[in-house]
């Protein structure tokens, strides 16, 4: 028989596990990210980053590409084909007639700014992300200014791989 004492995670931890899992779904292997929206700690809604219902997914016709020039002049890529994560937690909550408001959010890294809006618009409380978002100073500042926590489980930048 083992020594070693079963450890339950925190409501965090498990949350944050259960949008990993959905983040299997998502068809975008530049990014494969999933949400879980939160509150009292009853799963509200899901989401998973994918191509508009109806459109063709990446993983069946390739990456549809944006360069932008950010302010220090770097270039970053996006791939523009998919619905982020957060919006799609986000359209299946008014789909379904539910309110995210006083939720919490759980999501792989920082919300990008757009994801960051909505997210304030609907009354999100709180947002736990496993890492930080390479562009996502902005969101953590805009969080900051209207009182959303945001926390992080491990404090480094999630690296995308070059497609």
């Amino acid at each position: 028989m083992s020594n070693d004492k079963y450890v339950r995670p925190s409501w965090d931890e498990y949350f944050l596990d259960l949008a990993d899992a959905v983040s299997k779904r998502a068809t975008c292997d530049r990014g494969r990210s999933g949400c879980v929206i939160v509150r009292d700690r009853r799963i509200l809604v899901t989401g998973y980053v994918g191509s508009p219902t109806g459109f063709p997914h990446c993983d069946e016709v390739g990456h549809e590409i944006k360069r932008t020039v950010e302010e220090d002049g770097s270039v970053s890529e996006h791939c523009v084909r998919t619905v982020h994560a957060e919006q799609n937690a986000i359209c299946q909550a008014a789909k379904l007639g539910i309110s995210i408001d006083g939720a919490t959010v759980y999501c792989r890294m920082t919300p990008c700014r757009t994801c960051a809006m909505l997210l304030i618009n609907c009354g999100v409380k709180r947002v736990y992300c496993e890492k930080k978002y390479q562009s996502g100073e902005e969101s953590e500042k805009m969080f900051k200014k209207v009182g959303i926590e945001i926390s992080y489980k491990y404090n480094e930048v999630q690296k995308y791989t070059k497609k």
